[in-house]
Order: structure tokens, then sequence, then C-alpha cells
């Protein structure tokens, strides 16, 4: 078996082979035939056998030098697969991805829509972090963030990732044959509602549209969540009203479990924007953009 020493020499054998002469062969290298022709004896010489019968007008192989050739193609075939495989790696985005999104963002717009990126991307980690606060993604190591419009900090960028969102108000039947059905925005009153609260302890007064105008609801009612999916779960309890994406409940809506009252007086949200600093974006964060906008 040869020693690592004479891989050189293998490949110069090969070449010789392959363009079928010695004159060829330093003609592709660039190198003095004289050298090649040394350097096949001396492997010859190395190995105890011929491999080449030098004639003047051709060369043909020995039976050992056919073996050899074989094996020496076949290894240097295999590294060439490897060294372009390597190249695959350099071209694949690779690292971790951290976003700042909401539960209900994750839920309906990230994870549908980054799922592919199992077979895809196979070496991008995605860490989704869900909080109910406005995050300095750059202070808190995140590459990215996802809120409501476009209006982010400065020196970021804003890219819109989804559609405008409906809200929609919804309670459980037990909650209406009790307190009956809100026929307007200021029946709400009477009724014990959902809050929403903000990391910072502010809760969302809910915008709701009256005869073209802006109007706000204060939830009034025993219980607050930092999270869209416990409000509609405390609504399917009878716990309240809670006013939430109406894609979130959809399935509830659906099946009676919850029921939608105020329709036509609900406001679509503007869409959700992915955001973040517009230096140094990865590969991988790159791809994820690409992924999401829409």
């Amino acid at each position: 078996m040869a020693k690592r020493e004479n891989y050189n020499d293998l490949y110069l054998f090969m070449l010789v082979v392959q363009e079928g002469s010695f004159t060829a062969a330093a003609q592709r290298l660039g190198l003095a035939q004289s050298g090649i022709s040394r350097s096949v004896r001396e492997l010859e010489e190395r190995l105890g056998v011929q491999l080449l019968v030098r004639t003047t007008r051709k060369l043909s192989l020995t039976q050992a030098g056919e073996q050899l050739y074989r094996t020496v193609e076949s290894g240097f075939e295999t590294l060439d697969t490897g060294l372009a495989t390597l190249a695959h790696y350099r071209h694949t985005p690779s690292g971790t991805v951290r976003i700042n999104a909401s539960q209900h963002a994750i839920d309906k717009i990230l994870l549908p829509k980054l799922a592919a990126f199992k077979q895809r991307y196979p070496d991008i980690r995605l860490e989704l972090i869900s909080e109910s606060r406005f995050v300095d993604i750059i202070a808190e190591r995140f590459d990215a963030g996802i809120r409501l419009g476009p209006e982010v900090g400065a020196g970021m960028v804003a890219v819109r990732i989804s559609p405008e969102m409906e809200m929609a108000v919804v309670g459980a039947p037990e909650h209406f044959r009790r307190y009956g059905f809100p026929q307007t925005p200021a029946a709400l009153a009477a009724h014990p509602c959902i809050a929403y609260q903000f990391g910072d302890g502010s809760i969302y007064a809910w915008e709701l549209n009256e005869d073209g105008k802006k109007m706000t609801h204060r939830p009034q009612g025993q219980w607050a969540f930092a999270d869209s999916y416990m409000e509609a779960k405390a609504a399917r309890l009878g716990l309240g009203l809670a006013y939430v994406p109406a894609e979130l409940v959809a399935d509830d809506v659906e099946r009676g479990t919850l029921i939608r009252v105020l329709q036509r007086y609900s406001l679509r949200l503007e869409s959700s924007f992915l955001y973040y600093p517009h230096r140094n974006v990865s590969p991988a964060l790159r791809v994820v953009i690409d992924a999401l906008k829409i």
C-alpha cells in the first residue's frame, strides 16, 4: 500500500493515464515532462512493480498498473466529492436566529412559515421567545423582533410579515345567558371583560370603530393576562368577554364554544412587522426574513 507521501505521485500517475502520455500530462499541469516521468518511475520503484509499458508511440498499462489506476481514480473521485460537500456547507446558512415575538405571532406566523426550515436549513437553530413586553432586541441579544405596525426605533428595518389582523369580541354561551348580548360598544360597560396587560402593567384599552370613529373601552373585570391565548381560554371558561385576534378563536366560534359579538364594530389592527438592526444581517437571518416577508 502506498504511503501517504506518495499521493502526489499517485495523482501524476493518474493524469498520465488519463491524458495518454507524459507530454500531455505535463502540458495540462504546466510542469516539465521529465519531472513527471521521474515521479512515475520513482513510484514504480517504491511499489516494486511496473505500472506502464513505454513505447515510442503510446503508453499502455500493465495489469498492476490497471489495478492501481482504478483504485487511485476512485479514491480521488471520493475526495473531490467530499470537497464539494464542504462548499455546500460554506453556502448553506447556519447559526442561531433569536426572535422576540408574541405567542400569537409565533403560533400563527412564525411556526407555519418557518416549519420548512427543518429540511431546507437544518443548520439553522431558531429560538422563538415570547414575552408580553416591548423588548430592546439589541440589549437583550435578539436578532429580530415582531410588533404590530411599521414604527420601530432608529436604525431598525421593518419588514411586513402578515396581513392586517382582525380583532373579535367573544364570550362563552353561558356568559351571554347571564348578561345578554351587547348590541353596541357602550353596552360593554355592563359586562365583565378580560384584560390584556402589558409588561409595564398598563392595560390594553379595547379599540373599536363606531360610525367611522375610533372609540375605546377600558375592560372592567376580575381577570388580566399577558397573553391572548390565556384571554381566550378564560373566555371559554365563562370568566368574561375577551377581545382577541379573530384567527385565534376561529375554531371556537365555528364549534360554538365561543360566540362572537359586535363584529361590525371590531377593529382591524395593523399588520405584523419583523424588525431588526440594518447592520450585520447574517445569512441565517436573511433567509428567515425572505421566508417571512409578504
